[in-house]
């Protein structure tokens, strides 16, 4: 069974058809699932009862265990980071109480403080010396960024100020690094890495939130604007950035390359729910020569398959994406507008990996009934599924609230297609 769930993911990034849709939860930052619905999964199955990891508190993901792995009967694993987005290693853990009244294990270094509103705030690397970073409202699930922008010249940014957040993978997290892939190899899944640092125009990484003391250009609606004001700035950033990344690629590599089969490179979103958020000819320009120093490095050196999460309205964006070396899109998102699944596998089947697509988040699977989602489901896999390149997850990460009979009538869908194919 081991080697089947492997192979499957194998066969899937390979454009074969695999002996039935391989199906990922947990195995990246963006196909997760949020530490209550963990909980959940873990009471429904009858599992051990145990307190669940918010490995990446930012989203509130909950790790997902071996146990429960089998029970869901997934196909790929996640090498667990070295850090948070916060910047808190991840090697010990205490106890807490999220507002939402879950008991959690949150990384040891992470220091939280309950403001009068009844919201949290947190601390760059856990310094409460430093301005908090993140905060999770008093009826939210998850942290927002905060805004921590100093003065600058907005005439001429520095692109090493913004480029102060990339850094070389010390000898102690490669370390880590590499034990973590031998425990994700061990579970006998596909084993997914995302390599930090190297999210090109990343939201989450743009705010620097595990810095103490961010500097350059910070506000999110500065940085589209850079885009076009300041390409110069823009390519300097990436042109640190990318180097570093292919040095801390190398690095992975040497330490436990063949126990990694698919590296997470950049989770920066190109688009909004109607469009992109610029035009092919700027992506071909500022963000193309960056995406394809780092996948030929990859394509060059490794057996590594390159993933890519890209939200939104990113239709014109794909065939450039496959063109710098880009194998596998995710979420997928066929809510947006010109993200029809049919003309996606169409036009792109052949080219790429579709790791995602497999229910709308937005709607269906939290608004929606239970046959509401079964039919999207095997709507989607029909669609997909066929000459391989398609791995099932949600569009994104399953969220707090998600009703756990809508969830399973997902997973149930999957099985009946499978079945069906068999």
């Amino acid at each position: 069974m081991a080697n089947e769930r492997k192979q499957r993911i194998l066969d899937a990034v390979n454009l074969r058809q695999p002996d039935r849709v391989p199906l990922d939860f947990g195995g990246t930052l963006c196909t997760g699932l949020h530490c209550s619905l963990v909980e959940e999964l873990r009471d429904y199955y009858g599992l051990e009862k145990r307190l669940v990891k918010a490995f990446e508190p930012y989203q509130m993901l909950g790790w997902v265990d071996d146990d429960l792995m089998d029970a869901m009967d997934l196909d790929a694993a996640m090498v667990m980071p070295f850090s948070t987005i916060f910047g808190n290693r991840l090697d010990d853990w205490k106890e807490w109480r999220a507002p939402w009244g879950q008991v959690i294990l949150i990384p040891k270094t992470m220091e939280l403080d309950k403001l009068e509103d009844g919201s949290y705030v947190t601390y760059p690397q856990g310094d409460r010396s430093a301005a908090p970073s993140g905060k999770l409202p008093s009826s939210g699930f998850f942290f927002d960024a905060i805004e921590r922008q100093e003065p600058y010249d907005e005439d001429n940014p520095d692109p090493k100020d913004n480029a102060a957040d990339f850094s070389e993978l010390s000898d102690e997290a490669v370390r880590k690094i590499a034990e973590n892939a031998k425990a994700a190899r061990a579970t006998g899944r596909a084993s997914m890495f995302a390599i930090p640092g190297a999210s090109l125009s990343s939201p989450s990484g743009f705010y620097g939130i595990s810095q103490k003391k961010p500097m350059g250009m910070r506000r999110l609606a500065d940085w589209y604007m850079a885009i076009v004001a300041f390409p110069d700035f823009v390519q300097g950033v990436f042109d640190i950035q990318s180097n570093i990344a292919v040095k801390n690629l190398e690095k992975v590599y040497k330490a436990s390359g063949s126990d990694i089969d698919i590296i997470m490179l950049c989770t920066g979103d190109y688009g909004t729910q109607l469009n992109t958020f610029f035009s092919v000819d700027t992506y071909k320009e500022l963000f193309f020569p960056y995406h394809k120093r780092m996948c030929d490095w990859i394509h060059n050196n490794t057996h590594w398959k390159v993933f890519k999460h890209c939200c939104g309205s990113i239709e014109p964006l794909i065939g450039p994406m496959a063109d710098a070396g880009v194998d596998i899109l995710n979420p997928v998102q066929c809510s947006a507008v010109n993200m029809d699944p049919s003309h996606l596998k169409k036009t792109y089947g052949g080219r790429l990996v579709f790791w995602g697509g497999g229910v709308d988040t937005q709607k269906t699977l939290p608004f929606g009934t239970p046959e509401e989602v079964r039919k999207e489901v095997l709507e989607r896999c029909r669609i997909f599924s066929p000459g391989g390149g398609f791995v099932f997850t949600t569009i994104h990460n399953a969220q707090a609230k998600t009703p756990l009979e809508n969830f399973i009538a997902m997973l149930n869908a999957v099985k009946e297609f499978n079945k069906a194919g068999a």
